[in-house]
């Protein structure tokens, strides 16, 4: 049986999306839903490698142990890999493709597209579902007219989208709510609801929250997950990356046990 994809979009970057795309990979599979994961663009430091020798973003190779399958770069067709604070090599499906400046780099992603649908219509004709991650914030209006990775995969996948956004950082309500009001009409109709993520304390204090953000949004909060200082991914974006830099250590996904 053939599911809807559901797609894992984010307010920001850092908020969650790959531990929950992991965690709802290991769901389905327990339901005995043959899910895969799927990110059309990553970024990494360090990629994995897999049993045929192409190159891959960790954080999908962590999603993809979760749904238990064998990583495959179909799962991760162009990866970024910075090479100075202006360029990154570019790896897609698995090969060297070259090095380019971040400017070069928005001009050859409307070329991209064709090899990360390639990738993507051979995982969802492999499996029943496909639970596909974003990356940064959805809603960067300057950035939305080359986007390979957010809303513009959602059309194409036809996927439903829910949305993390971190609370502990605080400004839940401007990441949710003012997320939703940047929208465009056909993007909110893809918008199921929301998941509220690292939240410290008890839940039960957030419902006032919960009812504003559905009130002022018409869409439902499914999730209201509790923060986790034991999960460790390897950080896959910009921003992520630029802590890790200056914290000077990256963390390591071995330990990471999902369900």
């Amino acid at each position: 049986m053939k599911y809807r994809p559901l797609m894992i979009l984010g307010s920001g970057s850092d908020v969650g999306k790959s531990i929950m795309v992991a965690g709802l990979c290991r769901i389905f599979r327990q339901e005995g839903i043959r899910v895969a994961p799927f990110k059309a663009q990553n970024m990494a430091l360090n990629s994995f490698i897999t049993p045929e020798g192409g190159e891959m973003g960790r954080a999908q190779v962590v999603q993809a142990q979760a749904a238990g399958l064998i990583p495959h770069v179909d799962m991760n067709p162009v990866l970024l890999k910075p090479s100075s604070e202006v360029g990154s090599q570019v790896i897609v499906q698995g090969r060297v493709y070259g090095n380019f400046s971040a400017r070069d780099y928005y001009q050859l992603k409307p070329r991209l597209v064709k090899k990360v649908m390639e990738s993507y219509r051979r995982l969802a004709q492999a499996y029943d579902l496909i639970v596909l991650e974003g990356a940064g914030s959805a809603v960067e209006l300057n950035l939305k007219k080359n986007d390979l990775v957010n809303f513009s995969m959602a059309k194409k996948a036809g996927a439903a989208v829910l949305l993390v956004a971190d609370i502990d950082r605080g400004g839940v309500f401007a990441a949710t709510i003012g997320a939703f009001h940047l929208l465009t009409p056909s993007e909110r109709r893809m918008l199921r609801g929301f998941i509220i993520n690292k939240f410290r304390g008890d839940a039960a204090l957030f419902e006032e929250g919960v009812a504003i953000i559905e009130r002022r949004t018409k869409r439902p909060v499914l999730g209201v997950v509790p923060y986790a200082n034991d999960l460790v991914l390897p950080e896959e974006d910009s921003v992520a990356l630029s802590r890790k830099r200056a914290a000077g250590s990256e963390r390591d996904a071995g330990g990471l046990r999902i369900g």
